[in-house]
């Protein structure tokens, strides 16, 4: 019994996930036309959406599987009420580096600090919100109960992902620590439990046809990248009550949201208590900011980003 107690371990210490390496760094973080430099002189790609007159800026962080270009139809929308939105490719997505590869809470939470603190630097005098859709959402969430949070004016949560280990039935919990320690580069497909449940992620058939057309997007995960963004969903469940001061909240999610269960999504929302400003749609999804009804998402989300005094 001993012997293969001892050969499991051997076995995952040598199987452990990976996750891409990243530290601080010193170089000073820019946002040029098309690439985020953080300061570890990663370059990721970077699309912006302009307004003509500015009046605010958001930096949106996209979820698991995605890329920037998952802002394209509210950023244009916000450009025409003087927002102006930039979205970056995060570590091991898109067109960024180490595509598949999890990069890591850490290196993710400090690549939102240097894309805020970037953000400033390029519209001085602008109110400058952190937006994060789904896995974005947890970053940003996290990113909240650090010691030194990032500098935001305003934070917008979108159906963050908060579905935690101790949220999730034992039998998943087992399944996905033994995956990613002893089979880490097993490559999960997106559609692999279609036969077995079907999960809507949005009623935008047309939007959710052309994600699978798109090369950027991806259809297969490894297990270690699906353990590690179970990781950060534990930090972001329980981020609230470690949340010692935090700039206004606006948290948005979904009644028919399929992909985070409603009850840790309810709890999240209730910890935050009068840190922030709860709304639910009836008629919501997962994708909130690219349903049939995004657009008065994007006029209410524009609305209050505008109507949010920094420090209020």
């Amino acid at each position: 019994m001993m012997r293969k107690v001892l050969l499991l371990v051997c076995l995952l210490a040598g199987c452990a996930p990976t996750f891409e390496n990243s530290g601080p760094g010193s170089t000073p973080p820019a946002l040029a036309d098309e690439v985020f430099v953080t300061q570890d002189g990663t370059r990721l790609p970077l699309r912006r959406w302009e307004a003509k007159q500015p009046r605010a800026v958001v930096v949106a962080l996209h979820g698991m599987s995605d890329y920037s270009n998952a802002f394209d139809m509210p950023a244009r929308d916000w450009a025409e009420r003087g927002i102006t939105t930039i979205a970056y490719d995060q570590r091991g997505f898109g067109a960024g580096p180490n595509p598949g590869l999890w990069a890591g809470s850490d290196a993710m939470r400090r690549d939102l600090a240097d894309a805020l603190e970037a953000a400033r630097a390029r519209y001085p005098g602008l109110p400058v919100f952190a937006l994060g859709e789904s896995m974005g959402g947890a970053i940003v969430l996290s990113s909240l109960a650090a010691t030194n949070p990032p500098r935001a004016d305003g934070v917008i949560l979108v159906a963050p992902a908060v579905w935690s280990r101790s949220d999730m039935p034992l039998l998943y919990r087992g399944a996905l620590f033994f995956a990613a320690h002893l089979m880490p580069g097993l490559v999960l497909s997106n559609n692999a439990s279609r036969h077995v449940v079907t999960i809507v992620p949005s009623d935008n058939v047309p939007m959710l046809r052309a994600l699978g057309r798109d090369p950027l997007f991806q259809k297969r995960t490894r297990s270690d990248t699906v353990y590690g963004l179970v990781n950060l969903m534990d930090e972001a469940r329980n981020a609230p009550v470690a949340i010692q001061s935090a700039p206004p909240i606006l948290f948005l999610y979904g009644k028919k949201d399929q992909v985070i269960p409603a009850a840790p999504t309810q709890a999240v929302a209730q910890e935050l208590g009068g840190k922030a400003q709860v709304r639910l749609y009836d008629n919501g999804y997962h994708m909130l900011l690219r349903d049939l009804q995004a657009p008065l998402v994007w006029q209410e989300t524009g609305a209050w980003s505008l109507a949010t005094e920094p420090g209020s």
